[in-house]
């Protein structure tokens, strides 16, 4: 019989509380800076930007030091990730809420996300949610996720893990961005080595 899946939230709050959480930055950040690269390269007034499962803040602290960022701010769902990330950013804007029924304040140009969107059973909610109440009228979303359906080597995750992982192909998650109301959809595999396909990068505008 299977056991029950733990919740991610659950899981990387963990993390957090062990320090497993300070791996995300080296293992995340060659694929992190192309992602960054795509939508930052693009701005050419002040921005906000907020990223979407935030961990420990590392990608915040990292756009808050571009010259044209107005405001960056990160959300997680995890208790533990957020206490971390203002600890190490007491001045910074980091919100512990579940992702798809926070409603933020004033809405952003940039929406980034690493390794998020498959820990949800329904991910067109969240990219609903997204297009509809967090990016500007010209907002662009930026997202990489490394287990998906063609990257044989991680769909052993969710059973390694204990983890719900909602395995997908790459084009389902074309058809689930479009379906959300977004337009000029890119992607990429960035990082591609012998056994392992890459990190999957969407890119789409609103």
């Amino acid at each position: 019989m299977n056991k029950e899946k733990e919740s991610a939230v659950n899981f990387f709050g963990k993390w957090a509380e062990t320090g497993k959480d300070e791996g995300m930055e080296e293992h995340h950040s060659d694929s992190v800076k192309f992602m960054l690269d795509q939508i930052l390269n693009q701005a050419s007034a002040k921005f906000n930007f907020i990223d979407a499962g935030c961990g420990n803040g590392w990608v915040v602290r990292k756009v808050k030091l571009h010259p044209l960022c107005e405001h960056a701010s990160g959300i997680d769902g995890a208790s533990q990730m957020i206490n971390k990330a203002k600890s190490l950013d007491p001045a910074g804007s980091y919100f512990h809420n579940d992702l798809i029924s926070w409603d933020p304040d004033s809405k952003y140009d940039f929406v980034h996300s690493m390794e998020v969107f498959y820990y949800f059973k329904d991910p067109s909610v969240l990219l609903k949610k997204i297009h509809k109440d967090w990016l500007s009228e010209k907002g662009k979303l930026v997202f990489g996720i490394d287990h998906y359906l063609e990257n044989k080597s991680s769909l052993d995750w969710p059973e390694k893990c204990g983890v719900f992982m909602n395995t997908l192909p790459i084009s389902k998650w074309h058809d689930l961005i479009s379906e959300a109301g977004f337009k000029n959809i890119r992607n990429w595999q960035v990082g591609k080595k012998k056994d392992w396909l890459g990190t999957l990068v969407f890119y789409a505008e609103k």
